[in-house]
C-alpha cells in the first residue's frame, strides 16, 4: 500500500488543474480513403472498419491527431524550420521521437537527459465510428507511361473510398497542467481545429484526412462545436466532470453550439500568426470537347461498356461527374516533364513539385508532392451514349465482335467546372511552370482523361485567379476571357515568373 501511495505522489506525475472537452460532427466533402492495410482483401486498399460492426467505418484518433499536428506546424512555422522541443506543437501534441538539433549531441548522458524530458500529448483524441453504414465508392487507378502515354503493365490498382456526406462524431479533451501556459495551449488548439472549419466561400475545411490528400481525397469540415470547461480545483466541477456522459457520442441536443472554435474557447487569432506561403490557382473552365475518365463501376447492369467517373456530393443521391485530382495531377506532371525537357536540362524541379517517382530511381530520396490538385465537379452537362466500332486495318472493314459503346460527358452552353491547384512554398521558377501548365489547359493543348487521340478531353478557359502569398504579403493576378480577347491584370509580372523558370532549368 505504501508503494502505491509513493507512486501516486511522484514528482513527475501530471498535476492537472483543468479539463476542456470539445465535440463536433465531421462531415466528408469528398471521397476519403482510410486504409486498413488488410492484405487479404480483394481490393488493393480496403477501408478500415469497426471490429464490432463491420458495416461502420473507423476513423482513428491517431489519424486525426496527425492531420491536426501537421496543420498547426505549417501554420505556425515555415517548412525550412526544424521542430524544437519547446515549440507550441510539441507542447500540445507531445514530443517527437528525436529532434534535428539533438541528433548530434556527443555526450550520451546528455542525450538520455534530453529524452527524459519528453512529454506525451496534452490533447486526448478519441477514435470515431461513422454514424451511418458504409456506402463505398470504388476507384480504379493506373500509372501512365509519360513517353508512350499508355498504361504501364501491372500498374493498375483500386481503392475503396468512403463517399462524401459520411459523418464522424469527434471528441477532444485538453488537459491543462498546473505549470503550463493555458493561453498558448488554447490558441494552438484553436488554430489546429479551425483548419476543420469551412473556408469562407467554400463548404470545405483546409485539413484533409486519409491517403492521397494532395489529390483531392479526404476534404472535410465541421460546422458546429460544443465546449465544456471543468476547473478541477473546484470540488463541484470535479464532480461534474466525473458525471459527464463521456460515453455519449456526438453533439448534445440541449447544449449551446458555436460555429467558430476560436470564439468558443475565447481566443483571438491574428492573421500574422499564419506563416504559410503558397501559390493558389482558382480557374473556371468549360468543356471544348467531350470528356471521358473511365469509371471502374457502373450505376447499373445495363450501363454502356465505358462510363465517365461519377461521385456523390453533399449527401445527394444522384452522383455527379467529376474530373479526379489523380487524373489531372498525372496529366500536369507529364506535361511539366515535356516542358522542362524542351527548354532545359535541370529536371529536378519536377520531383520538387510533384514528389519522387521511386519506380524510375529507387535510390532517390522520397518526397511528398507539394502540389495539391483538388477534384472538380462538372456542372450542367449532357449525358449521351456513343457507339463505336473497331476497323480491321488489313481489310478496311468492320472488325467482327468489336462493337462497343461509351458514355462520355458532352458539353452544352452552360457547362463549367472549377479547377483548384495549390503549391506550398513556391519559388518564382515553380510559379512560372504552373503558369505554363495553366496556359496549356486554357488553350486546349493539354487534354485530360482518356481517348484524347480522338479529340476528347479538351478544356477552354474562362477566368482564373492566381493568389501568391510569401513573406506575409499577398499578391493577386487575374486572367479573364472577354469576347475574343484575353485580359490579364499584370502580364509583365507573370512573364517574369516564366523567365525565372527558363533561367533555372538552364543552369
Amino acid at each position: 500500500m505504501k508503494k502505491i501511495m509513493d507512486l501516486a505522489h511522484r514528482s513527475d506525475n501530471r498535476k492537472i488543474i483543468k479539463r476542456i472537452i470539445i465535440r463536433g460532427n465531421l462531415i466528408l466533402d469528398t471521397p476519403t480513403c482510410l486504409g486498413s492495410g488488410d492484405n487479404d482483401s480483394p481490393i488493393d486498399l480496403a477501408l478500415l472498419r469497426d471490429n464490432l460492426n463491420s458495416n461502420l467505418a473507423l476513423l482513428t484518433g491517431s489519424s486525426i491527431a496527425g492531420a491536426l499536428r501537421n496543420y498547426l506546424r505549417k501554420f505556425s512555422k515555415k517548412d525550412n524550420q526544424n521542430d524544437l522541443r519547446n515549440d507550441l506543437v510539441s507542447k500540445l501534441f507531445g514530443d517527437l521521437f528525436v529532434y534535428e538539433n539533438e541528433i548530434n549531441i556527443p555526450d550520451e548522458k546528455e542525450r538520455i537527459e534530453k529524452r527524459n524530458q519528453d512529454n506525451q500529448s496534452l490533447l486526448i483524441i478519441d477514435d470515431s465510428i461513422s454514424t451511418s453504414p458504409i456506402q463505398p465508392e470504388l476507384r480504379d487507378g493506373v500509372k501512365i507511361d509519360s513517353v508512350t502515354r499508355t498504361a504501364e503493365p501491372k500498374k493498375k490498382y483500386d481503392l475503396e473510398l468512403l463517399q462524401a456526406g459520411t459523418e464522424f462524431p469527434l471528441c477532444f479533451e485538453l488537459l491543462i497542467e498546473k505549470e503550463s501556459d493555458e493561453s498558448s495551449l488554447l490558441k494552438g488548439l484553436a488554430i489546429a481545429l479551425q483548419g476543420l472549419e469551412p473556408v469562407e466561400g467554400l463548404e470545405q475545411g483546409e485539413i484533409s484526412l486519409g491517403i492521397k490528400k494532395h489529390r483531392g481525397f479526404g476534404r472535410c469540415h465541421v460546422n458546429e462545436w460544443q465546449v465544456w470547461q471543468f476547473d478541477l480545483t473546484d470540488h463541484q466541477q470535479r464532480l461534474d466532470w466525473l458525471k459527464f456522459e463521456h460515453w455519449h457520442s456526438g453533439l448534445f441536443p440541449d447544449y449551446p453550439t458555436h460555429t467558430s472554435i476560436a470564439q468558443a474557447l475565447n481566443v483571438s487569432l491574428d492573421e500574422k500568426d499564419d506563416q504559410r506561403e503558397f501559390c493558389k490557382i482558382d480557374a473556371t473552365f468549360t468543356l471544348a470537347s467531350p470528356l471521358l475518365i473511365r469509371s471502374g463501376q457502373a450505376s447499373s447492369d445495363k450501363a454502356p461498356d465505358v462510363v465517365h467517373l461519377k461521385s456523390r456530393r453533399n449527401g445527394e443521391l444522384k452522383p455527379k461527374p467529376v474530373l479526379s485530382g489523380t487524373s489531372l495531377a498525372g496529366v500536369l506532371r507529364h506535361r511539366a516533364e515535356r516542358i522542362i525537357n524542351t527548354i532545359g536540362k535541370n529536371v529536378s524541379i519536377i520531383e520538387d513539385i510533384f514528389g519522387s517517382d521511386l519506380s524510375k530511381n529507387k535510390t532517390s530520396e522520397a518526397k511528398a508532392s507539394r502540389l495539391t490538385v483538388h477534384e472538380s465537379v462538372i456542372e450542367n452537362y449532357t449525358d449521351l451514349v456513343q457507339n463505336r466500332i473497331a476497323i480491321d486495318r488489313f481489310t478496311g472493314g468492320t472488325l467482327h465482335g468489336a462493337l462497343f459503346n461509351e458514355q462520355p460527358i458532352f458539353p452544352n452552353n452552360e457547362t463549367y467546372l472549377k479547377l483548384n491547384f495549390e503549391l506550398r512554398n513556391p519559388e518564382n521558377c515553380e510559379v512560372g511552370l504552373l503558369l505554363l501548365l495553366l496556359k496549356d489547359l486554357w488553350t486546349g493543348d493539354l487534354p485530360v482523361g482518356g481517348t484524347s487521340s480522338i479529340g476528347r478531353g479538351r478544356l477552354q478557359g474562362k477566368d482564373a485567379t492566381i493568389t501568391l502569398r510569401r513573406e506575409e504579403k499577398t499578391e493577386t493576378f487575374t486572367i479573364e476571357k472577354s469576347s475574343d480577347n484575353l485580359v490579364v491584370s499584370d502580364a509583365k509580372s507573370l512573364q517574369e515568373f516564366v523567365s525565372a523558370l527558363n533561367e533555372e532549368v538552364n543552369k
